[in-house]
């Protein structure tokens, strides 16, 4: 379990603080406006009213004591790169900043920001892979790398990873095997393909993309 400090509940940070309380942690929500923290105050360990622009208000929830504080402002950039700044001047452990531009990710690395994260660019993505390629279920892109969900190939059925010589041959690598709503992590090497199942694999794009043109 750790603990979060999240600031600007929109729908973002409304669905992350959520689902961060779902996973077992504890959750500040954070905003200027009371309305927005209503709807979670049943669920979330702790809600206050604020303007996280100002550094006694920020003090006196002490930041320092959550392992992660999560910067989640997407519409008033100004405020994001203050808040982001003073977090790491009060001592905040790590800060992840929410961007909408490049241009705005440069400038909250620079002040501050261990990490910045684009949801509406990631959800985008995801979705225009899974538009583009038809046998792809879902997609995770992790730089020159990504995690793909697909069927197994017609002429895999009924052979073990083994006996397709799966990572050697294709340069990608198993990660789970879905099948009826679970998944086996990390499948043995006599794990049998079959046609029900779904393959979670990670692999560089343009040696997943030889075997989705085989599909």
């Amino acid at each position: 379990m750790k603990s979060f400090l999240v600031i600007g509940i929109g729908r973002f940070g409304q669905h992350l603080s959520a689902n961060l309380m779902k996973l077992g942690n504890d959750v500040m929500i954070v905003d200027q406006k009371e309305e927005k923290l209503e709807e979670l105050l049943p669920i979330v360990t702790s809600a206050k009213i604020g303007d996280c622009t100002k550094p006694e208000v920020l003090k006196s929830f002490g930041v320092g004591n959550f392992d992660v504080c999560l910067v989640c402002i997407g519409t008033n950039f100004q405020s994001s790169l203050e808040i982001t700044s003073l977090l790491k001047e009060l001592g905040a452990k790590c800060v992840i900043s929410k961007a909408t531009r490049d241009v705005h990710a440069k400038f909250l690395l620079r002040n501050g920001a261990d990490e910045v994260i684009y949801p509406d660019r990631d959800i985008a993505e995801r979705l225009a892979v899974r538009m583009t390629a038809n046998h792809v279920f879902d997609y995770i892109e992790m730089g020159d790398y990504g995690i793909y969900e697909i069927p197994p190939l017609p002429q895999w059925l009924g052979k073990s990873i083994k006996e397709v010589n799966f990572r050697v041959k294709y340069h990608v690598n198993i990660l789970g095997i879905k099948k009826e709503g679970e998944t086996d992590l990390m499948p043995g090497a006599e794990h049998v393909f079959r046609e029900e199942e779904h393959l979670m694999v990670i692999g560089k794009k343009e040696d997943v993309e030889y075997i989705l043109k085989r599909l």
